[in-house]
């Protein structure tokens, strides 16, 4: 990172706000900037294509980070024309978007392409641009589309052409049918499902799950270590590397060293970061890797890493509900990490409780996903305050029609 950074000419720290942005911090900037501008069908690099860093989510303090981060950027896409010899590290993102500026024309007949839910607009802009030489042809489910914070896209939904609907489910039951309906009529999904009769799927307490879906990478962790913790051989879908990089970076804050991880890398200390998981709104999301690593330590972590073992030696398999998609197993337990506190307002006792917050059509998205993993039984866990929340209530689906698909309802687009 500093070799490239300094290839580049990025050699001095700067200061935005309140933070010093070292030149480690401008380079991982300028690296993550080339690559979300790979992702998307734009032909030049500018200041929009910046990733946020945290401490400087504000507009104001963006706009001059992206002002210093952009003409590092020029120079690195220009060196990445010259991959043999140029000094960035050149990957996939970087080949697949040279070619796709190109405008390539792919000779073939029928085109398929397959999660279309979560495309890239590079990969669309590509896979458009054969329309008038190929049959086209989209293969997804709208209602799985988790991937929008990376800026993929659901691109059947503006697609023109013939749209067919698979609406009955071989793989699980009647029973996990109904659940998957509670969350895909939360989704505000045009489809409702049907389960096979002859394979029974049940929903209830799992005691030894094949797989165990979280929310977030960090609630994954907190889930291996209590796994190990009761003796169990555990695997981590996508292996642990992401993970051990978080621990790492969170040992060199704690002793007091600056890290890299473009997650932490404007923290001067773990004390800073507890402040601002505390605190700042915007660190909501990285409180829980401090629940994490103030009781259990750095070293914990790190051994809990180490101890993983491959999927097929495991007892059970810890996931993200992002990595379980497409994958099924036969007992699967929805982790805690995906529960949610309702608040009541207690200071009056004649006061009314303070309802829920609303379910948005994301974190419906994402449940409907993590539930429809299993094959034989489910653990809704984390997930079953769902029963109780006045939205999941009163949106119970309706009975689907000898097709599968309920009486009334019109099928925008291909849901697969």
């Amino acid at each position: 990172m500093v070799q490239t950074g300094q290839a580049l000419g990025i050699t001095k720290a700067i200061r935005i706000g309140d933070r010093e942005v070292s030149p480690k911090a401008l380079s991982n900037a300028a690296l993550r900037t080339v690559t979300r501008f790979c992702h998307t069908a734009d032909e030049k690099i500018t200041c929009h294509h910046v990733p946020p860093l945290r401490g400087l989510e504000t507009n104001d303090l963006h706009a001059q980070l992206a002002a210093h981060v952009v003409p590092f950027t020029h120079k690195a896409w220009s060196d990445l024309q010259s991959p043999d010899d140029g000094a960035v590290r050149f990957d996939h993102d970087h080949y697949l978007k040279i070619w796709a500026l190109t405008r390539p024309r792919i000779e073939a007949d029928f085109l398929l392409l397959d999660e279309a839910q979560d495309t890239n607009p590079v990969v669309e802009q590509v896979f458009l641009a054969q329309r008038d030489h190929a049959q086209l042809v989209m293969v997804g489910d709208s209602a799985q589309a988790i991937h929008h914070w990376r800026g993929a896209k659901d691109v059947m939904t503006g697609f023109d052409g013939a749209h067919l609907a698979l609406s009955q489910s071989f793989r699980f039951g009647p029973d996990l049918a109904e659940e998957a309906n509670r969350w895909l009529h939360l989704a505000d999904a045009p489809i409702r499902l049907t389960g096979t009769p002859a394979v029974p799927t049940e929903l209830g307490p799992v005691t030894s799950p094949d797989a165990v879906l979280c929310r977030t990478n960090v609630g994954a962790m907190a889930q291996v270590m209590i796994l190990m913790a009761a003796g169990y051989r555990v695997a981590l879908a996508g292996g642990g590397d992401s993970l051990r990089a978080l621990a790492q970076a969170a040992r060199d804050l704690k002793e007091g060293r600056r890290t890299h991880h473009p997650e932490l890398i404007l923290f001067p200390s773990w004390g800073d970061l507890q402040d601002y998981a505390a605190h700042d709104p915007a660190g909501r999301d990285v409180q829980p890797l401090v629940n994490l690593v103030d009781p259990h330590g750095t070293d914990a972590i790190l051994t809990a890493v180490g101890r993983l073992v491959s999927e097929p030696q495991a007892q059970v398999t810890v996931s993200t509900a992002h990595k379980a998609k497409g994958r099924e197993w036969p007992r699967v337990l929805i982790a805690d990490d995906f529960a949610r506190t309702t608040a009541h307002d207690t200071s009056d006792a004649d006061s009314l409780p303070v309802p829920p917050d609303p379910i948005d059509d994301a974190e419906a998205r994402l449940a409907y996903v993590a539930v429809t993993r299993t094959r034989h039984r489910l653990d809704l866990g984390g997930l079953s305050w769902i029963h109780d929340h006045p939205d999941g209530r009163r949106t119970l689906p309706r009975s689907p029609s000898r097709n599968g698909v309920p009486e009334g309802e019109h099928l925008p687009g291909p849901l697969g």
